[in-house]
């Protein structure tokens, strides 16, 4: 993506782009190795002749001496990242027990099971919100060893292509996190029992035990995450607002570019039946649409006028058509973060069309 952004002649022919990245997508796998080569021919062709080098791309990115530091701290994050998927996706809740605590107030054992229930289940949100700070600050150590001078974004993924790896990972677990999230209602619903119950127990002077492991400031941070209809992006998106405006003197057009060009190649393939046909697998259809999201979302966020005004390069109409064009089940979390999630979505520039189609 890095590279991509630098390069104008391939930003401005995105129907080249598409060409090699659906050979990397029909697969059916997201295959770094196989975008990186690709990207190579891509880039060896657009310049050949020109007697400029094309940066040399390795199948297998291994840190170099220089980025061991930082690759080491976010390799320790990303290896627990697997886990907080397969924690999010077995949370099932303690709605029964809840339910029967509420209907039968007076009923003490109720009241205790109900409790027994959602403190171990406070204590794994708690574990998925810590993990958002870790990953934050991963991402912040990538884009500061990422953009950091004498070297342009070029320079830097020839140079530190393992970093560049890493950064593609983290958008896709917080992509896959936030999927999760927002079809489990049983998160926000355990929490709010836990801190109604844990108030009321302040107030009759109970001892409340869980209390230690998740206090009312630690639960005031996570009620605020657990709000965002996709916290972990919300997080990313944060992230990278922040550093953009801690670090002025780095231009934020590289970024945008390829942020909209990304949208638009995903939009492409999912709309071109020649394109889609290649996919074999319904999760590269899904893989795509929550890339096209997220990077609407990002772009929505760093862009100054967002991804939703008339200069914008993305095709919000577009993007938003093909989600719409699924079946309603597999998108409406996604539809939900483009309503919830973005910046600019109810800006005066935003074309009521736009926003009819997102109601």
């Amino acid at each position: 993506f890095i590279y991509l952004s630098s390069q104008t002649e391939l930003l401005e022919d995105r129907s080249y782009i598409t060409q090699y990245f659906i050979l990397c997508l029909a697969g059916d796998i997201w295959c770094w190795k196989s975008f990186s080569s690709l990207c190579q021919i891509a880039v060896t062709k657009q310049i050949r002749g020109t007697g400029t080098e094309s940066p040399a791309l390795a199948e297998d990115a291994q840190p170099t001496e220089s980025e061991k530091e930082i690759y080491n701290q976010v390799n320790v994050v990303l290896k627990d990242a697997e886990g907080i998927l397969e924690d999010l996706q077995s949370y099932r809740g303690a709605g029964h027990e809840i339910r029967e605590a509420i209907q039968h107030p007076a009923d003490e054992k109720l009241q205790e099971k109900a409790w027994g229930a959602v403190v171990p289940l406070v204590g794994k949100l708690k574990k998925f919100y810590e993990f958002s700070q870790r990953l934050e600050a991963a991402l912040r150590g990538l884009l500061g060893a990422l953009t950091s001078t004498p070297y342009s974004p070029t320079q830097h993924l020839e140079r530190e292509q393992a970093l560049a790896k890493q950064f593609a990972e983290i958008l896709h677990f917080t992509l896959r996190f936030d999927e999760l999230k927002m079809t489990n209602p049983a998160i926000q619903n355990d929490f709010s029992y836990y801190r109604r119950t844990l108030s009321r127990m302040r107030i009759n002077n109970v001892p409340a035990e869980g209390e230690n492991e998740v206090n009312n400031e630690l639960a005031n941070r996570m009620s605020l995450f657990y709000a965002e209809a996709t916290p972990m992006l919300k997080t990313l998106s944060d992230a990278t607002t922040k550093f953009v405006s801690e670090n002025k003197n780095l231009p934020i057009e590289n970024t945008t570019d390829c942020l909209s060009t990304m949208a638009s190649v995903c939009r492409v393939m999912l709309e071109t039946p020649e394109y889609r046909s290649r996919f074999t697998n319904e999760e590269t259809v899904s893989f795509c649409l929550r890339v096209m999201v997220g990077v609407i979302i990002l772009y929505d966020h760093v862009h100054p006028v967002g991804a939703f005004a008339k200069t914008s390069k993305i095709d919000m109409k577009g993007c938003i058509k093909v989600l719409k064009d699924q079946p309603p089940n597999s998108v409406e979390g996604l539809l939900n973060a483009l309503r919830y999630t973005t910046k600019h979505l109810n800006d005066e520039t935003t074309s009521k069309q736009i926003k009819s189609m997102l109601q």
